[in-house]
């Protein structure tokens, strides 16, 4: 479980594809691997990856033909910078919302608009991704904890402050690039039981 509250940046430095799935090995500057086991979850743009060897100052981790299906890491290649967070403790700030790691869907970005010092971005999702989206809910982008501002006939938008811009990933992208999108749990559970109001049709 995380919070989408984003506390490092990665740098891939190794990808091998292998056996259908792909290993990545991962540099992260300032995170304590220390107090990261192997068999650890970490959050890598959004995906919840475990942690399988780690170095003094790297780590490896695996994702499956699943995850590369339905996630931008089969994208990613050596050099890319990931938005890191290590899963949430007992007792821990909760400074976000709550964040499974398990990408729903994927969204692309359609526009990127400076306002003063702060960013709009707006991103087109997949329509059946459109329903669990509200103004004033949460929505995690590449991991990140976002609070919508607009909901669009393609999608959403949301106004990027100062600081996450500067300690996340989104001041690489650009307009078209594809991101990792994940609803908030409350909407998708209330979705899911709302297939099953009676009079309704069940899936």
């Amino acid at each position: 479980m995380f919070t989408g509250i984003i506390t490092h940046q990665g740098l891939i430095l190794k990808v091998e594809d292998k056996d259908g799935g792909r290993r990545l090995v991962v540099r992260a500057p300032g995170l304590d691997l220390d107090r990261i086991a192997v068999g650890a979850s970490v959050a890598h743009s959004g995906v919840c990856l475990t942690v399988a060897e780690k170095t003094a100052d790297s780590y490896s981790v695996y994702a499956s033909p699943e995850t590369l299906a339905r996630t931008t890491l089969g994208t990613w290649q050596k050099g890319d910078a990931i938005n890191l967070e290590a899963s949430l403790r007992l007792g821990d700030e909760l400074g976000g919302h709550l964040v499974f790691g398990h990408v729903d869907g994927l969204g692309r970005i359609a526009a990127i608009e400076p306002l003063g010092e702060s960013y709009r971005l707006a991103f087109d999702m997949p329509e059946d991704l459109r329903p669990l989206v509200a103004v004033k809910g949460s929505i995690s982008v590449d991991g990140i904890s976002l609070t919508v501002n607009e909901v669009t006939d393609t999608g959403f938008a949301v106004m990027i402050i100062p600081h996450t811009w500067d300690v996340t990933t989104l001041r690489h992208r650009q307009v078209g690039d594809g991101v990792n999108l994940e609803a908030d749990m409350l909407a998708r559970y209330v979705s899911r039981q709302l297939q099953f109001v009676p009079g309704r049709e069940r899936p």
